[in-house]
């Protein structure tokens, strides 16, 4: 989620190998050649229906969220439509992501990150946050990593 321009979705293509099926979702296009196994949909996050999951496949064995919104400049709508993303993406992985899968999330830190980290936490056998060496100091983006998905087919906040 969130796969434009397309690095991701090339990193996860040479993992998945040329029998393994890798499925891009962003609401611009990637435009970059991909192999044959991926599949890029451009569409908004939160159009995505039944039909949709129908057509993709319903589980997947790993789910990377990579998304970040459009900002505004107002710290405050900026946090909360990325909270929002978070919130969708560990939805899309609480229902779509195999039973000992794993998750990968982008996320801004912010009065939300606690909150997220522990409601991710129970979802899977360990949790790991991670800030990658490329990104600056000064960001607040970091990463989370859920390893070994436990299942759990329950939409985020019920």
């Amino acid at each position: 989620m969130g796969c434009a321009p397309g690095a991701w979705l090339l990193y996860a293509a040479q993992k998945a190998g040329p029998g393994g099926r890798v499925v891009g979702v962003d609401i611009k296009p990637v435009t970059i050649y991909l192999p044959d196994q991926v599949r890029v949909i451009t569409a908004d996050l939160y159009d995505l229906d039944d039909g949709f999951w129908s057509d993709v496949g319903a589980l997947f064995n790993t789910i990377i969220s990579d998304l970040a919104p459009a900002t505004t400049g107002n710290k405050m709508v900026d946090t909360a439509r990325s909270f929002a993303l978070n919130e969708a993406a560990l939805d899309i992985a609480r229902n779509h992501l195999a039973v000992g899968g794993s998750f990968v999330c982008k996320v801004f830190q912010g009065s939300d990150f606690q909150p997220f980290v522990e409601t991710a936490k129970p979802l899977f056998k360990r949790l790991d946050i991670f800030k990658p060496k490329s990104s600056r100091k000064a960001s607040r983006e970091i990463y989370i990593t859920g390893l070994t998905f436990l299942g759990g087919n329950h939409h985020v906040g019920t």
